[in-house]
């Protein structure tokens, strides 16, 4: 058994996340173990880009009020809610305007030789947001 250091709170980099987003590392599993598990917490308005995962990602809501987005679907994320994105899924998540939300993020990365985690795209427009936001 081992204690495991707690690495110092980390902003999110602009090129990934629009506002003000924080994260903490819980987790970044050694082999055999892949599982990165993250506290991520978001501003009011603060969201992820578009981005994918290749072996999906699950988010449990710790705090606050958010969304998680894909090209046909708004989910709206409560205290205790759970969502999973299957592999591959385009999707954004995030605060709603008004609210502070935190969540657990919660992936496995893929074997070594099998590429990228995930992948990102643009950022979500204001109107994407709003359209998105309007749903809560």
């Amino acid at each position: 058994m081992e204690r495991l250091p707690k690495a110092p709170t980390t902003k999110a980099p602009a090129d990934w996340f629009t506002g003000d987003v924080y994260f903490d590392v819980i987790v970044r599993g050694a082999e055999p173990s892949r599982i990165r598990v993250n506290t991520v917490r978001f501003t009011p308005g603060a969201r992820t880009a578009w981005h994918s995962h290749a072996c999906g990602q699950t988010l449990h809501v710790t705090d606050g009020l958010g969304l998680v987005v894909t090209a046909s679907q708004v989910i709206v994320m409560r205290q205790g809610d759970t969502v999973w994105t299957p592999p591959g899924e385009w999707h954004w998540h995030g605060a709603a305007p008004d609210h502070f939300m935190t969540h657990l993020a919660m992936w496995e990365a893929p074997a070594p030789d099998d590429g990228p985690s995930e992948t990102w795209a643009e950022h979500v427009t204001d109107t994407e947001y709003a359209a998105a936001a309007v749903s809560q």
